[in-house]
């Protein structure tokens, strides 16, 4: 029966795609054919239950070098493509009630680099560190990483195969050779093939077969919009829970199980050690704990290209990919006009030339436009503060995570459908713990009381009841939102491919079908013409 269910089950979603794909004029639908009318995909029942974690056990978590071999080794990128970051951990964590924490000064921190596998004729130092997570509470284990390092390689090539090793050749303790290929140049001709985009990844069987069909799409850039390991999940004895405010709601600090994030660098590395990942933080990076210090973990083990981008903060920053520029925000910081955030915003914006970068992509850990019940307008606060600035330079897309499904919109600003707005796309269905989203805001029963959707961390109250639309009068839409295009509960990454300054292929791939079948695709095509990003100029608003 259970069978018979799921056949039924995946005929009728293939019947769905079919209509939403190829029900205009036989082809992939692009966004001049929109805005479309909204699409919900029925939730499988079959797929709930299974967000179960790696365990500790698991070969692809366990260490496997010795004394103080590099392990976690990744790639990110810097501003632009003549420079990357190269990161990596030597030396065991320690936890418990008594820790010791490494000296960074005992062990190098050097990249040898080159064109051919051998020689490696180029070599890079850079610094290393060594962070804490401390809890002066009796019973709760305490916390110390190995020494991670950072290392910044430039005059680089373009486009261009490099082979590193990483360590420290003094002691010895050096890594095999790896692999990167860097950016294209920045020219409205040149882009990455494709490129990876995933929310919410956690370390479960959910989210191994989530990289694995990654994989297999052969990326050339990993974005990965908040939430992480989800360490924040357990006690610090490792003993975990779906819902950690649930089940450890009278702990005096949020404990967090910080070998999780090695087990994450560790199994994370066969991928990320040759593709880049960039990364933004999201509400389990928050992590509290002694003397108030919050994101430790997230901004002690990734490289972030803040200072190139003259950020001044892990939290936010730019970089170019080809075309392409990237602006990642932060939700869990200050972000209005006064802020240092904000202002930062405002100048890279300026300083970008769409004759060099066509696209503008912008991502940030949770939705301003998601029609799920969980998460419903939580931050909008920070939509009321960033959105005009956004929309005045001519975004093309946002990606953001958080809410456990899929969704893309329609082109909106302002809950309004809009030509000229982004598209915003919701991926935060990387395989986590907390399992899938599921009800939605527009169904009977779901709409939350508005006093309950401000974000606990961030604090103020901007959500009200539309004044306008179809929803004027009330706190949510009693359908589903003109500005949701299709939406659907499953775990899957998203890949992107654009073509050229003006078209972008997005395709949506599940977790529980075969690597190469689309759950949603749609050409994004931008229309400069119509939509000049003049800021605050009347003819950059364009209702549809």
């Amino acid at each position: 029966m259970a069978s018979t269910l799921r056949l039924l089950c995946a005929f009728s979603h293939s019947l769905l795609l079919f209509f939403h794909f190829y029900a205009v004029f036989g082809r992939i639908p692009t966004t001049l054919d929109g805005p479309f009318e909204p699409v919900t995909v029925p939730f499988d029942e079959s797929l709930r239950g299974n967000a179960v974690d790696l365990p500790d056990t698991d070969p692809r978590v366990q260490r496997r070098v010795k004394g103080f071999e590099p392990e976690q080794i990744s790639v990110s990128l810097s501003s632009n493509y003549d420079s990357v970051w190269i990161s990596w951990i030597t030396g065991d964590y320690q936890i418990g009630e008594n820790v010791k924490p490494l000296n960074p000064k005992t062990v190098g921190s050097i990249v040898s680099y080159g064109l051919l596998r051998y020689p490696l004729n180029h070599k890079a130092a850079g610094y290393s560190l060594v962070y804490n997570q401390l809890y002066p509470f009796e019973g709760l284990s305490n916390y110390t990483s190995g020494i991670i390092h950072h290392v910044r390689l430039t005059g680089l090539r373009p486009s261009t195969l490099y082979f590193y090793r990483c360590g420290d050749p003094s002691i010895p303790a050096m890594s095999s050779i790896y692999s990167f290929r860097t950016m294209p140049v920045s020219d409205p001709q040149n882009y990455p093939k494709r490129i990876a985009i995933v929310g919410d990844l956690g370390l479960t069987y959910n989210t191994t077969m989530t990289i694995s069909h990654i994989k297999s799409n052969e990326p050339d850039l990993l974005l990965l919009v908040g939430d992480v390991t989800y360490a924040n999940l357990y006690l610090s004895n490792g003993s975990g829970s779906d819902c950690y405010s649930c089940s450890f709601s009278n702990t005096p600090i949020h404990e967090t199980y910080q070998p999780r994030w090695d087990y994450w660098g560790r199994f994370m590395q066969t991928l990320v050690s040759k593709v880049p990942i960039m990364v933004v933080e999201g509400n389990h990076e928050i992590e509290e704990q002694a003397e108030n210090q919050t994101f430790v973990a997230y901004s002690s083990r990734f490289a972030f290209p803040s200072e190139e981008s003259h950020s001044s903060s892990a939290f936010y920053y730019s970089f170019n990919a080809g075309g392409i520029h990237f602006i990642l925000l932060g939700a869990y910081i200050a972000y209005n006009e006064s802020a240092d955030q904000y202002r930062w915003l405002k100048r890279d914006l300026a300083n970008v030339d769409r004759t060099v970068t066509p696209w503008l992509i912008a991502a940030w850990h949770p939705p301003w436009y998601s029609s799920y019940k969980a998460h419903y307008r939580e931050v909008e606060c920070m939509r009321v503060a960033m959105e005009e600035l956004l929309y005045s330079y001519g975004v093309d897309i946002v990606f953001t995570g958080h809410v456990h499904a899929y969704e893309r919109s329609n082109r909106v600003y302002n809950y309004t459908l809009d030509r000229c707005a982004p598209v915003y796309i919701t991926v935060g269905d990387g395989g986590n713990r907390e399992k899938m989203a599921i009800g939605h805001a527009d169904e009977p029963g779901n709409c939350p009381e508005p006093a309950t959707t401000p974000d606990k961390y961030m604090g103020g109250f901007c959500a009200a009841n539309f004044t306008s639309g179809p929803a004027a009068g009330k706190f949510c839409w009693d359908r589903q939102p003109d500005y949701s295009a299709f939406r659907e509960s499953s775990f899957g990454h998203g890949i992107l491919e654009v073509k050229n300054e003006t078209w972008a292929l997005w395709t949506w791939y599940r977790n529980q079908d075969s690597n190469k079948v689309a759950g949603d695709q749609i050409y994004i095509v931008r229309q400069p013409e119509l939509c000049p990003a003049l800021v605050g100029g009347p003819e950059r608003h364009w209702v549809a």
